[in-house]
């Protein structure tokens, strides 16, 4: 499996099968000259995860590639014509299966509304990606996009999510919300289970994982 970074929550997932853009945000960059996509997955409505105008111009560029939504996503792009992704739904993806999981988006505050969230998991736990969410799966996680910062999360409870999920290698994500991450990222990497490699990828670096 090799993953590249845009920034904040924007990675490219490719599983040798297939390759699966999540999340193409406002907060990334770089993920506009991407080619040959097999599929574009978003969480969830937030313009840091999904960049509405920058959107249609990476589905021109790669007119092979599926267009997955949450349904809360799905409405305001129904002329996109997206795949709806629901909790307990199994996409066959370019011979990659993912698993759409039940990943509430984690509460900001009483007064903030939240839009629906969905995780997504590719190869029956070889990738995880949350969103904006600390929901748990069940199987065991392989590679995992770990929130490193966020309106509604403390750095602990990203370490207490590190460390229930305890996947072999860790890739923090959603880190353009921090002046400095690597304050954070010391709080993580410091308190990771042994065993579980934290891994910091550039904007636009692949690796092999």
């Amino acid at each position: 499996m090799r993953i590249t970074h845009f920034g904040h929550s924007c990675l490219l997932v490719d599983t040798g099968s297939a390759r699966l853009l999540f999340d193409p945000g406002g907060y990334s960059s770089g993920f506009e000259v991407v080619e040959e996509l097999d599929a574009v997955l978003v969480t969830h409505q937030h313009p840091d995860h999904l960049d509405p105008e920058r959107l249609p111009a990476l589905l021109a560029a790669n007119p092979g590639a599926r267009l997955v939504l949450d349904h809360g996503s799905a409405e305001p792009h129904e002329d996109l014509g997206p795949l709806v992704a629901r909790p307990g739904d199994v996409l066959e993806l370019a011979g990659a299966t993912v698993h759409v999981l039940a990943a509430d988006h984690a509460p900001i505050h009483p007064a903030v509304p939240v839009p629906p969230n969905v995780g997504y998991l590719v190869d029956h736990g070889a990738f995880y990606h949350p969103g904006d969410s600390l929901a748990v799966p069940e199987q065991r996680i392989n590679v995992l996009g770990l929130p490193a910062a966020g309106p509604w999360m403390k750095v602990s409870e990203g370490a207490d999510f590190l460390a229930a999920v305890g996947p072999r290698v860790a890739i923090p994500i959603h880190e353009a919300v921090l002046a400095v991450p690597e304050l954070h990222y010391r709080v993580l990497a410091g308190t990771a289970p042994e065993g579980v490699e934290f891994r910091v990828l550039p904007r636009g670096e692949s690796i092999e994982l």
